[in-house]
């Protein structure tokens, strides 16, 4: 599975361009489940990235957002939501599990996911259905986040009739032969604005074609990027 996920990984990838600063400490909250179990077999999964001036719209002086919205650790484009298996028609969550994501594999993935509460919810729900403890989970994650490039979508949200086609090529065209614009999916919210890339991979955890609910809109959608102005 390594070996696969290596052949992604550019000599010279760089999934982020900005600068993050990461505290000393920090600390993870406990997260009970919020809905019964559910195992099923895994068919694929999705690597939700979040587009972060969006996310931090109004939520600069959020305490619970403080590290990646407020500025003092760095300004982010791009982050990762969550790494998501797949199921036939649903998907599994919630597992059952003992353990928790300790204050040093918090900090580890920090300038990828800058949010302790957020990577403990994302352990819970969908990684405890993947993996037996945090750190692999988080490192699959890792390997293929750092298999991206990232597109420049500040230069792109100036582009006159911008689409979610746009958004999917321009991705598709920064990482090459391995991805096409139908393994993108794109989250707009209600009023057309940039939240998420759903990215999709097999069971290979090599890129694939994404279902309607993955895919979201059609190419010719309306689409507008915050850059956090």
């Amino acid at each position: 599975m390594l070996l696969a996920l290596a052949l992604l990984v550019p000599s010279d990838a760089q999934a982020q361009a900005y600068q993050c600063r990461m505290p000393q400490s920090v600390s993870v909250p406990q997260v009970a489940p919020e809905a019964p179990e559910r195992r099923l077999p895994v068919t694929g999964y999705t690597l939700a990235l979040s587009w972060s001036p969006e996310f931090c719209k109004a939520r600069e002086m959020d305490a619970r957002q403080r590290l990646q919205c407020s500025g003092r650790n760095g300004r982010f484009g791009l982050v990762v939501h969550g790494l998501w298996p797949e199921g036939h028609g649903t998907w599994p969550q919630w597992c059952r599990t003992a353990l928790a994501v300790s204050p040093v594999e918090a900090r580890r993935n920090l300038c990828m996911m800058p949010s302790p509460a957020l990577m403990a919810r994302q352990w819970a729900k969908h990684g405890s259905c993947m993996a037996a403890r945090p750190e692999p989970y988080f490192r699959i994650t890792r390997v293929l986040w750092e298999s991206l490039r990232l597109p420049d979508y500040d230069r792109l949200s100036r582009q006159d009739g911008l689409t979610a086609g746009d958004i999917r090529r321009a991705f598709s065209d920064a990482n090459g032969r391995h991805w096409q614009p139908e393994m993108v999916g794109v989250k707009l919210n209600s009023r057309g604005w940039l939240e998420e890339l759903r990215l999709c991979f097999g069971k290979d955890f090599m890129p694939t074609k994404c279902d309607r609910a993955q895919f979201g809109p059609k190419d010719s959608a309306p689409a507008k990027i915050w850059r956090g102005l």
